[in-house]
Parts: structure tokens; C-alpha cells; sequence
């Protein structure tokens, strides 16, 4: 056996210097965990995150949960308290007074049935989560629909095809003035 030397900072074994090898296995390494970091990502993904609705083909942002609060609404017919996040670009617009929203913006909207809280009787806090809802801003795709594509969503799988078609209609019935969006910043 072929005892080694040292050269330029780096070990040799057989004309094959430590660094190499090394570096090698540096990349390997990287390679693993890289390949391993996406499949527990992907196997990790919360139900209904890589799910797609019907006519649209628009899926619940994976990072949703981490965007400003736009505002909040209690629809009595439905008996929900609602919470609606927006990405950066549709918070900018918000600020900005810019309508139309510019394309790339989203909305999502959680809700909940209302239920009295058991801590403060006047109170009332979100129970069962009912929908998540999201509007997606793409001039270009969904020009026929106001230049949005939207989503429904009940424990996370997309509503039927039925239910998303009724979607623009009652967002250009409502608020065709404003963008064919409800929400409005809240202050």
C-alpha cells in the first residue's frame, strides 16, 4: 500500500488527490439531500395543495398561510366568518389604489363556521373550516372571466366543475367596478 503525500493542500492516494475525492463526495452528498428534500416536500404537501380546480386549473398556494391579511367578512346566508390573504402583488395594489390588479396578483379566502366561544360568551371564533377559495390574476389565460381564474375548495380537493362555473358570474353580477373582486383593504 502506497503510503500518502501531501501537495498543494491536498492528500494524495495513488495520483488521485483527497480533494478530488472529496469534492466528489461533496456533491454526492449535496445530490442526496437535494433529491431527498424534494420528495419529503412533495410527500409532505398539505391535502388539496397540488390539487387543481376544474375549468381554471388553479391550485391553493402552498405558502398562502404566510401572506398579509387583506380583511375579514361574516356572510350570514352561509353562516361563516371569513380571512383573506393576498400575495405581494395584489397587497401592492391594494395600497396603490391600482385597478385593474396587475397580473400574477392572488387572493385566497378561508372560512369557517362561526361557533360561540367557549371563553368569552359575546364572542364569536372560527369552527369547522368550510372553504378555501382563490382568485388568480392572469389577463392573458383567463380572459373570458375578467382576467381571473378561480378555485374552490373543501377539505382540500377542488369543488365540482358545476360549481366553478357559477364563480365570475357572481363576481361580475357584484363588483365588475372594482375589478370583479368583494374585498376591499381593510384599514
Amino acid at each position: 500500500m502506497r503510503s500518502p503525500s501531501h501537495s498543494k493542500g491536498h492528500w494524495q492516494f495513488g495520483g488521485r488527490t483527497m480533494g478530488h475525492a472529496m469534492n466528489r463526495a461533496a456533491r454526492l452528498v449535496i445530490l442526496i439531500a437535494a433529491t431527498a428534500g424534494t420528495v419529503f416536500l412533495r410527500s409532505s404537501a398539505a391535502p388539496g395543495e397540488l390539487a387543481l380546480s376544474p375549468i381554471f386549473g388553479v391550485g391553493i398556494p402552498p405558502d398562502y398561510r404566510h401572506w398579509e391579511l387583506v380583511g375579514v367578512a361574516h356572510e350570514t346566508g352561509l353562516d361563516e366568518l371569513r380571512g383573506i390573504v393576498g400575495n405581494a402583488a395584489a397587497i401592492e395594489a391594494y395600497r396603490a389604489g391600482t385597478l385593474p390588479f396587475p397580473d400574477g396578483a392572488i387572493l385566497v379566502k378561508l372560512a369557517w363556521k362561526h361557533v360561540q366561544s367557549t371563553e368569552f360568551e359575546p364572542a364569536f371564533v372560527p369552527g369547522p373550516a368550510t372553504t378555501v377559495q382563490v382568485m388568480v390574476k392572469d389577463s392573458k389565460r383567463y380572459s373570458s372571466t375578467g382576467g381571473w381564474g378561480f378555485g374552490r375548495f373543501i377539505d382540500g380537493r377542488p369543488v365540482d366543475e358545476a360549481q366553478h362555473q357559477t364563480c365570475f358570474g357572481c363576481h361580475a353580477a357584484g363588483v365588475k367596478q372594482h375589478d370583479f373582486v368583494f374585498t376591499r383593504l381593510a384599514p
